[in-house]
């Protein structure tokens, strides 16, 4: 059976407003970025099919994953009563607005509630200088990205063996814009000045391309997912990916040196 992943940039935050505004530390929804959340809520159609929420642990990523699929956590399944936090899916770079808190502030922050699962939260997470896992490095970064899939791919096989294989995992993931194109490795719409071609509060479906001897675990975007966003028009070559890909390892050069190491 498939396991689909339901993958969502998160809503507006006070970052997003201007360039000034990179310098705030992990910041939060501004109140637009929250009545976007309330509108993904009251349309996104898959709410009774969600098996999990995960999230980047940065906090306009968790409040948009709580706000936006509340029906979901609070649905009675009881998969999908904690949103879990994984750091592999954080954003690309290191600009203050794009750090995440220190686990301490976020425990005191969501952990009092209970709807959020930290654990794989640890000291170092928010670490984007030098050698760290987390740097702005083009092959770290396809690494991190890799290992979420794979991650993603298990939790979802997890999920089908326990149920006896009656049920579909739908996987939501909310995350970030600029990583989003490294999750998927597709660059289709990618504004390297941007950081991204996803919208706030976009959402796309996705199902794994191969099989469990795909290294890469690749996902595939869904046809109904495809079709509801761009119609007929078909995807770009790859050709076209490569030379997108090229130009936003450029971009990570140009602004941190930080090419392939």
């Amino acid at each position: 059976m498939p396991t689909y992943i339901h993958l969502v940039r998160h809503a507006q935050g006070f970052h997003n407003l201007s360039a000034a505004n990179h310098s705030l530390p992990d910041p939060d929804l501004t109140p637009l970025g929250k009545d976007q959340c309330a509108r993904l809520a009251k349309s996104f159609p898959f709410h009774p099919q969600v098996t999990h929420l995960v999230a980047s642990p940065l906090r306009r990523t968790l409040y948009t994953c709580l706000l936006s699929f509340e029906p979901a956590l609070h649905g009675g399944r009881p998969t999908t009563r904690q949103v879990i936090a994984l750091p592999e899916v954080q954003e690309v770079s290191p600009m203050p607005c794009d750090v995440g808190s220190a686990p301490a502030k976020l425990q005191a922050e969501f952990g009092p509630a209970g709807e959020v699962d930290l654990r794989l939260v640890g000291e170092g997470w928010n670490d984007k200088t030098g050698e760290s896992a987390f740097a702005p490095v083009m092959d770290r970064l396809e690494a991190r990205a890799r290992k979420a899939r794979v991650w993603l791919r298990d939790l979802g096989r997890a999920f089908e063996e326990e149920s006896g294989r009656e049920e579909d995992a739908h996987i939501v993931v909310v995350t970030h814009g600029g990583f989003l194109h490294f999750l998927t490795q597709d660059w289709d719409g990618m504004n390297p000045t941007a950081g991204t071609g996803w919208d706030n509060t976009e959402w796309r479906s996705y199902e794994f391309a191969g099989g469990a001897e795909d290294a890469e675990a690749s996902l595939r975007e869904t046809r109904v997912s495809w079709r509801r966003r761009r119609g007929s028009a078909k995807g770009l070559t790859e050709t076209e990916q490569m030379e997108l890909r090229v130009a936003v390892e450029g971009r990570l050069e140009e602004e941190w040196g930080a090419g392939d190491a």
